[in-house]
């Protein structure tokens, strides 16, 4: 059986939170990088295409886990997005570089895997970080932001600082950055 997934309410509709991700995903690609391509628009989008399908609990609850189920994650997306670009006609060219983009080949080697990764952390960071945090203590927290911002490109770090961050997320970058 399928895990459902989580609504959202936004001005009063109700909004599937996979489909809010994908719109601020999107928005953030162009926002960051408006002349994206075709299959780079695509891999953002799908970036958590039926992330609800695989739930966290699956796995063990420790950092191993976590990156077992992150790993199975990419695996999950990339597969249903390949599914959906075929049926619907796509060459498959242009199938294997979304693909490629969801899996995270070559990333800090390749200019569209890590704008895909910058994306990601930028739409983490203005949009879930504040919900998370609150459930993780001080040294935790910018332990994970270290991570998060090791993975970014400078480019992605100065969008960082641009974005309008609550004062304990802020706070908590200052003592990542250190």
């Amino acid at each position: 059986m399928l895990k459902t997934q989580k609504t959202n309410w936004i001005d009063g509709e109700a909004i599937p939170s996979s489909l809010l991700y994908a719109h601020r995903m999107t928005k953030k690609l162009l926002d960051f990088e408006p002349t994206a391509s075709a299959h780079l628009q695509l891999a953002a989008r799908c970036q958590h295409i039926g992330r609800w399908e695989i739930a966290r609990s699956s796995y063990p609850m420790d950092r191993s886990g976590y990156l077992k189920w992150r790993s199975q994650l990419k695996i999950h997306h990339a597969e249903i997005a390949s599914d959906i670009m075929k049926k619907t006609g796509y060459e498959p060219e242009t199938i294997a570089l979304v693909k490629d983009l969801l899996l995270k080949k070559h990333l800090k080697e390749n200019p569209e895997t890590q704008t895909l990764e910058d994306v990601v952390c930028l739409v983490f960071l203005q949009h879930y970080f504040d919900d998370f945090s609150s459930g993780h203590e001080e040294e935790k927290l910018v332990t994970i932001l270290r991570k998060t911002i090791v993975k970014m490109s400078e480019k992605g770090v100065h969008a960082a600082m641009q974005l309008p961050l609550s004062a304990k997320a802020i706070g908590l970058i200052g003592k990542a950055v250190r």
